[in-house]
């Protein structure tokens, strides 16, 4: 992959989807999409069914917004009222193709160990041991800088050997140079790590940018 980073709303040529698979991607997140489980419990998922996503981020970067934008729902997934509440895993299914779990937020006070406390428990127990696990989609805000809970939580899929995909959200609340510097940053970081996908979404759930070229990769996981 070319070391280029994309400006906002673009991604590097040689990752971008052709027509078929933003079709393909359209489709899929045009079908029916619902809640049907969530659970506090490891013994409590349900069985495993199809390919599924997992998105995760720290507190108020964004999950649920993204979820509900790639879905063209507004209340699909409903994000806690009060940062750092949420602490349930909820799964949704995707047109019986693919199924999306929303995870708990982490890091709302800003610290690794919030991760540990959070995570270590059963959001690990449940990347490192469900066998229908594609890919962790991994959300960072355009506005802030990485913190320790983020670093913690990508070592902790490097040692669990999930893959996982960097996400930008919120790119158009930051003018272009910044952003093109955050999104360096986050290349970065997707080099550094072995568990990271290398290429990165840059994404704005309010204008609906990188959504579709996003909603075609997710597509391209079912095959």
């Amino acid at each position: 992959m070319s070391d280029q980073t994309p400006q906002f709303g673009q991604i590097p040529s040689e990752a971008e989807p052709d027509e078929a698979a933003l079709e393909a991607g359209r489709k899929l997140f045009a079908g029916e999409c619902t809640f049907f489980h969530g659970t506090q419990r490891l013994d409590q998922l349900p069985p495993p069914m199809g390919v599924e996503i997992a998105f995760a981020g720290r507190s108020n970067v964004g999950k649920s917004t993204l979820v509900n934008a790639l879905t063209g729902r507004k209340t699909l997934a409903r994000a806690s009222s009060q940062p750092g509440r949420t602490k349930q895993l909820n799964f949704f299914n995707l047109a019986d193709q693919l199924v999306l779990v929303d995870m708990p937020g982490y890091g709302y006070a800003q610290a690794a160990k919030d991760v540990k406390e959070d995570w270590q428990g059963l959001m690990f127990s449940y990347l490192r041991g469900r066998p229908n696990l594609r890919r962790v989609m991994l959300l960072v805000d355009a506005r802030v800088e990485f913190k320790a809970s983020d670093i913690a939580v990508m070592e902790l899929l490097d040692k669990a050997a999930v893959t996982f995909q960097l996400v930008v959200t919120k790119a158009d609340a930051v003018k272009p140079t910044p952003l093109q510097r955050r999104v360096e940053d986050v290349y970065a970081a997707a080099r550094a790590h072995p568990a990271a996908h290398p290429h990165v979404f840059v994404t704005s759930s309010d204008t609906g940018s990188g959504i579709a070229e996003l909603r075609a990769a997710l597509a391209g996981l079912t095959d």
